[in-house]
């Protein structure tokens, strides 16, 4: 078939109804007809441009910025590519800014190494930077939303734990990664009140219970916030390495697009981190600071350079 022939297929589709689409709005399969025969088209958004000028051009087309939220460096918006001026929002845009020198590492680009954490290497090396991470005023985002200063409209969920005791009391926020609107990429974050609690390796025996009582108190919450949801469509894990040494959850419509972020080596299924301090050995002390690890980091990542590669080539005991 000639080239010309073929696009005039394209342009001859005639629209019935929006078929399919995923889970980010990039990709639709339409149905219709070419000439009163039956057609699917699927049509999917080409990847950014890597020239600067050219994205230098689309930085200025974009229109119509609207703010979705922002705390300390971070803010969120939807914005419009500028196609037409009655296009909607089809941007969903991340703002850092000051942005440190740890956020460049991060989107950077990376060759991913994996590592296994043992339970030595937990307490002499990965604790400390944990601990210095968090001295370096990292959280400020986090306390802002836990104690009423920012984000407050957006708390979709605020609870006193089983216990009533503010060890247990728990909230639930959009992630600021979702666009609010779209239920296949759903992302809500759980944040917990207590401050001792830095990553699942904080996890005990005794707290299965507590876990048990979140992870039903935050399925229940969810599919009342969005009736068209169930429980079975959810998923739930926890990130190590974390971003941040705060404790929290993350959860997910279950067709949201499987980045790295949920991978193995970085997402930790929350059931089976319950489960497995069940079956531990050990009375209820015993925890997940006992076990050895297994996950991956970017090699200009803090811990691979100052921790796993020194420990590779045997420069640190």
């Amino acid at each position: 078939m000639e080239a010309s022939t073929a696009a005039d297929l394209v342009r001859h589709f005639q629209l019935d109804k929006l078929l399919n689409q995923d889970q980010g709005g990039r990709r639709v399969t339409l149905l219709g007809t070419i000439d009163g025969s039956p057609a699917l088209l699927t049509a999917e958004r080409a990847a950014f441009p890597s020239d600067i000028n050219t994205l230098e051009a689309f930085h200025a087309a974009i229109t119509k910025v609207d703010n979705l939220g922002e705390n300390d460096v971070y803010r969120w918006y939807l914005a419009s590519s500028g196609i037409t001026k009655e296009a909607p929002a089809d941007l969903k845009i991340n703002l850092i800014y000051p942005c440190t020198d740890k956020h460049i590492k991060k989107y950077s680009p990376q060759t991913v190494r994996m590592v296994t954490e043992t339970p030595a290497i937990y307490q002499q090396h990965v604790r400390p930077y944990m601990q210095r991470m968090r001295d370096e005023g990292r959280l400020n985002w986090v306390f802002n939303i836990i104690e009423g200063r920012k984000e407050q409209e957006d708390i979709l969920l605020r609870d006193p734990g089983q216990g009533f005791s503010r060890e247990e009391a728990f909230l639930l926020t959009p992630d600021l990664n979702w666009d609010k609107k779209t239920l296949t990429s759903l992302h809500l974050l759980v944040l917990v009140e207590r401050r001792d609690f830095w990553s699942l390796r904080d996890l005990k025996k005794s707290h299965t219970d507590w876990l048990t009582h979140m992870r039903e108190r935050i399925l229940d919450a969810t599919v009342k916030l969005y009736p068209e949801l169930e429980k079975d469509m959810l998923k739930l894990y926890i990130h190590y390495q974390p971003t941040y040494y705060h404790f929290h959850i993350h959860v997910v419509h279950v067709m949201c697009e499987a980045t790295s972020t949920q991978a193995v080596g970085k997402a930790f299924g929350l059931e089976n981190i319950i489960s497995q301090l069940e079956a531990m050995a050990g009375g209820p002390e015993a925890s997940m600071a006992d076990v050895s690890l297994t996950y991956y980091l970017g090699d200009a990542n803090d811990l691979w350079r100052d921790i796993f590669l020194p420990l590779k080539e045997g420069r640190k005991g």
